[in-house]
């Protein structure tokens, strides 16, 4: 399982009560609302305190600055998509690399249609913060994937780990331009998406799992 480190003390109170801990869950869901509604340029810190109903001061004593909230969001939906994938992959029955492949797709992108805070913080504002965090996210998902499609026999036992890493890394490029050209991802890009991705991994593929072939 994926874990993401929680913020530390810095910037945020080590013992927080429980007011304190009411005042940051507002905090939170008042950034959540505002990158949802409005974009990442307009979750200011001064915005997100406005809407919390909590002063732009005392934010600080939860956040030094805006690139901690959004680093607190991301690692509490890290978390849960993690969580997602885990129980995806462990229920799914795919029998061709195509269903398997698909499994994954489509709980990426049934998440990131959940939670448009979420697509504004990964694709819009990655920090130099955020950028490790997905990178470690990825890494970490690409290797379980590895080993899955290995243990099933999707592919070849002697397929290298880069394979499917770059497999993730051109999905997730694709997946940046699906949602910069819809809100809710656009469906035609996603499909292309499935496409080269397979096409990719059906290299590697061993023959029994290529049945089924996506046209």
């Amino acid at each position: 399982m994926f874990e993401v480190q929680a913020l530390g003390p810095t910037g945020r109170s080590a013992v927080v009560q429980r007011r304190g801990v009411e005042r940051l869950q507002a905090i939170l869901d008042a950034a959540e609302k505002l990158l949802a509604k409005q974009g990442y340029e307009a979750a200011t810190l001064k915005a997100i305190g406005e809407l919390a109903g909590i002063p732009t001061a005392s934010l600080y004593h939860y956040f030094a600055d805006r690139h901690q909230v959004d680093a607190e969001l991301v690692r509490r939906h890290l978390s849960a998509l993690d969580a997602r994938l885990t129980a995806a992959a462990t229920k799914s029955k795919a029998r061709t690399l195509n269903d398997a492949i698909d499994v994954i797709i489509d709980e990426y992108l049934a998440y990131f249609r959940e939670h448009p805070s979420f697509v504004q913080l990964w694709f819009a504002g990655r920090s130099p913060a955020l950028e490790a965090m997905a990178l470690a996210f990825d890494e970490a998902q690409a290797k379980r994937f590895w080993e899955l499609l290995i243990e099933q026999k999707l592919i070849g036992s002697d397929t290298p780990q880069l394979v499917v890493q770059l497999a993730f890394e051109a999905g997730n490029r694709l997946f940046d331009v699906a949602f910069r050209r819809s809100p809710k991802g656009d469906d035609t890009t996603i499909g292309e998406a499935r496409r080269l991705i397979t096409a990719y991994l059906l290299t590697y593929a061993t023959p029994a799992s290529k049945r089924g072939k996506r046209k």
